[in-house]
């Protein structure tokens, strides 16, 4: 995506399951609202818990559980920037697995034609590659409308893969209650570790393997296929991101292969342990795959 001039008319906010960079954050001035994760009767703000603070507490008190935002701690950032004359677009969670998509609509009803919203069908690195493709676009000077198309594009390229080491974590978050009972039976047994992702934002099951190197390699098979039209392209990738859970040097490593194998600039491979959101959900062990592909056409169509 090009960024032939600098504008600040339109601003981003997003939740903080997207897992950016706090570079990239304050690069592009996107304004973040944090979900809330409880241990028994305490709550935090996800902003103020480090993965090791989280994962000690989890440690020590027991299963964590994720909420959305208030609308009020969304209606204030909205309000904050719509009082400086901004136009808002606010990217959140996929709506179907989270109530933040429909606090967020509930808060920007005040605000009229000023807060626009997009629910990303995804979370982690799958909300955060549009995220960050919305904030490049709207530095550039891009309208809302165009904006927003590009995002309805880049969401049907994104493919988001994660490969779970168990079951314990989604299986009592209750997110995947639609193929949870066959899937936990045929794991306890033969040990399969399921590779999961997201159809039209809803959370599916997409393949199994015996081994998680056997399950990132077919994860990897996915991703590649998922190239499609753009492997014809000179650079047929525009994002690549690898997301873990407690995994730094399993993440790494495969961050090196992916570089590998999509001929893609290793440096440019963003590498995150993942934030409360969908570390509650998947669990310790768990890696995933975060592809989006480079579209032939150009962005205004």
């Amino acid at each position: 995506m090009n960024t032939p001039k600098r504008s600040d008319v339109i601003r981003i906010v997003t939740d903080s399951s997207c897992d950016l960079p706090q570079k990239l954050i304050d690069r592009f001035r996107i304004a973040v609202v944090p979900l809330v994760v409880s241990f028994g009767a305490e709550s935090y703000l996800d902003k103020d818990l480090s993965p090791d603070t989280f994962w000690a507490k989890a440690a020590e008190i027991g299963n964590p559980q994720t909420s959305q935002p208030s609308p009020g701690a969304f209606e204030e950032v909205f309000e904050a920037l719509v009082e400086r004359g901004k136009q808002v677009l606010c990217i959140t969670l996929t709506g179907h697995h989270s109530g933040t998509a429909a606090t967020a609509r509930l808060a920007a009803r005040r605000f009229g034609d000023a807060v626009k919203l997009v629910d990303s069908q995804s979370l982690s690195l799958g909300l955060g590659f549009q995220v960050l493709e919305a904030a490049v676009a709207a530095e550039a000077g891009w309208s809302m409308e165009e904006i927003i198309a590009w995002l309805e594009d880049a969401r049907s390229r994104i493919r988001s893969l994660v490969v779970l080491d168990t079951l314990e974590s989604l299986r009592r978050g209750g997110r995947a209650d639609g193929f949870i009972g066959v899937l936990d039976r045929v794991t306890r047994v033969l040990n399969i570790k399921p590779i999961v992702g997201f159809v039209e934002g809803r959370l599916q099951l997409l393949g199994m393997a015996r081994s998680i190197g056997r399950a990132l390699e077919r994860a990897m098979d996915m991703a590649e296929e998922s190239v499609g039209r753009a492997a014809d392209l000179p650079e047929p990738l525009e994002h690549l991101g690898v997301g873990h859970i407690r995994s730094h040097v399993k993440a790494e490593e495969l961050a090196d292969r992916l570089a590998e194998r999509f001929a893609f600039p290793r440096e440019q491979i963003l590498v995150r342990e993942a934030g409360v959101v969908l570390a509650s959900h998947a669990g310790v062990g768990a890696m995933g795959l975060f592809v989006m592909p480079r579209t032939p056409r150009q962005p205004h169509g």
